[in-house]
């Protein structure tokens, strides 16, 4: 037999692998279509592999247990927050968000849930620490770039501010739809970039 003793597992993918990168790819859409029919602390690992159509030692292969899966699965909103964040050039306007800050909370609200679960109010929780480190670092690189000042000062500032009203909205914390916060927090953070810190 080649490789060794039978049964003897090949190991995980390489990060590359374009295999892994689809069984991820599944086990992260069976993971939000479980969460549309109900809260993350019901899903089961056996249900989930079997909408992934994987087996629950390859589940294991890519991700230590569901929570993990689940920060995963939301990556993408935190790539999309912070894409909405800057989809805008030369001088913002005040009054008007980009449209793509509308679009992204009005995209939340179909897996407010499942979000709900991984930000806590005020913006903790695993997917309030990516969204305040992946918006910060972006923040102060594009102020740092322009020539701003006190660029670490009003990155943090803005990821704090952002990840605060996005995670106290999705708790209904704050009454507002998600045109309405869009203009709120566009405000918010405009009156941050520009406020005088010298």
């Amino acid at each position: 037999m080649r490789g060794g003793a039978s049964g003897a597992s090949a190991g995980p993918a390489p990060p590359g692998d374009p295999r892994a990168a689809r069984t991820r790819a599944a086990l992260r859409q069976a993971l939000l279509d479980e969460c549309a029919e109900r809260p993350l602390e019901q899903v089961g690992v056996a249900a989930l592999v079997r909408r992934a159509g994987v087996g629950r030692a390859t589940f294991y292969l890519h991700y230590a247990d569901l929570r993990a899966l689940a920060v995963d699965a939301c990556a993408t909103v935190v790539r999309d927050a912070v894409d909405a964040l800057h989809a805008w050039r030369g001088r913002p306007d005040p009054t008007t968000p980009p449209a793509a800050l509308t679009e992204f909370f009005a995209a939340l609200v179909p897996h407010a849930g499942l979000y709900r679960t991984l930000l806590r109010p005020g913006g903790g929780g695993p997917l309030g620490e990516l969204l305040h480190r992946e918006l910060r670092e972006r923040s102060r690189r594009e102020r740092a770039l322009a020539g701003a000042p006190e660029p670490e000062l009003i990155a943090s500032a803005v990821a704090a501010s952002f990840a605060g009203v996005l995670a106290d909205w999705l708790h209904g914390l704050i009454d507002a739809s998600p045109e309405a916060v869009a203009g709120q927090v566009w405000r918010l953070l405009v009156v941050l970039h520009s406020a005088p810190v010298r």
